[in-house]
């Protein structure tokens, strides 16, 4: 397995002590590395591999908060602490909405948490800390570059994501720290943007007041204690106001209506659609998971009317064991 140590940011992208006004080292110790193993025939493997590498938060005795997809369907976790010490970590819960992951460590940790602060309260412009394990040479100084929604492929909608620049080159689970010290986001995806005809990389993060309303459902159930959102197995993009198909999820709903890669979606209830947030809304607005999804769709040349039956992403994928 590769260490996950082996490279280092650009020192000119470090943070430095001096530009802060609270521990930057106390604060970066409380970021771990972690390693998710994942078995060869779980769902996910086939789109996010069957290794994973990325970084955690512990924000509670032995609570370590991540991004989902790292550790969803893993069988084995291991957490890489700043000393060198390996632990092993249980994936103790995934919330789809928010994409937020926690993995319960399962031994002593010996660091301190890092307290959780309001991203409602951040700025464009701020200065802030992407922390990832290993310190400051793993960690980036950056700045909120942006906030604003963020629609993915993969049915998935933030109303206010936050973009930072520059990007963490490692960016899966690190830790957005804001001017406080405090926990205001976690590292989700690196996107490219153009600015003043340059294109550069961002980071987008998941905000930490997403967490605050699903955390107890998340530790206790290990999943939010409400009706899941309706889920179609459909990667679709925008392009010039219309929903395109990108790909198709093995044995989800969409496969099995034999929806196929260019395929258009004109409208879902008979409304037409011309936004991927607007195709989201519409969709989960039908009601809980099982709930039949009326699409019109064009298809090379033909147009025609399909009802796809919804269905819980979560029972797809295997269980986490406990060891």
């Amino acid at each position: 397995m590769p260490s996950l140590t082996e490279w280092k940011v650009p020192p000119a992208n470090q943070p430095r002590p001096g530009d802060y006004s609270f521990d930057l080292d106390r604060a970066l110790a409380s970021v771990v590395g972690l390693h998710s193993i994942i078995p060869a025939d779980a769902f996910s493997a086939e789109t996010l591999g069957t290794e994973r590498a990325g970084n955690g938060v512990l924000i509670d005795d032995g609570l370590v908060l991540t991004i989902g997809y790292l550790i969803t369907e893993a069988e084995t976790v291991w957490l890489h602490l700043g000393d060198g010490r390996v632990m092993q970590g249980h994936p103790l819960g995934f919330d789809f909405e928010s994409g937020f992951g926690l993995v319960q460590a399962l031994g002593r940790l010996d660091i301190e948490p890092l307290p959780l602060g309001s991203s409602a309260i951040t700025r464009v412009g701020d200065r802030v800390v992407l922390g990832g394990a290993g310190g400051r040479t793993r960690s980036v100084a950056s700045q909120i570059a942006a906030k604003q929604e963020f629609a993915g492929y993969w049915e998935y909608l933030l109303d206010e994501a936050i973009f930072t620049h520059p990007a963490h080159p490692n960016w899966g689970g690190t830790g957005l720290i804001s001017g406080r010290g405090e926990l205001v986001g976690i590292g989700s995806l690196q996107l490219e943007r153009e600015r003043e005809g340059k294109a550069e990389h961002v980071n987008m993060i998941v905000p930490i007041d997403l967490l605050k309303p699903v955390l107890d459902d998340l530790r206790k159930f290990g999943r939010v204690n409400k009706p899941a959102r309706p889920w179609l197995g459909m990667f679709s993009t925008e392009i010039d106001n219309r929903i395109v198909v990108v790909g198709v999820a093995g044995k989800g709903p969409a496969a099995r209506a034999e929806i196929k890669t260019g395929d258009v979606i004109l409208a879902i209830n008979g409304d037409k659609i011309t936004s991927q947030t607007g195709f989201y809304r519409k969709l989960w607005s039908l009601g809980p998971a099982g709930v039949d999804v009326p699409l019109t769709v064009y298809h090379e040349g033909v147009t025609f009317d399909v009802v796809l039956t919804s269905v819980e992403r979560a029972k797809l994928l295997k269980a986490p064991r406990l060891h």
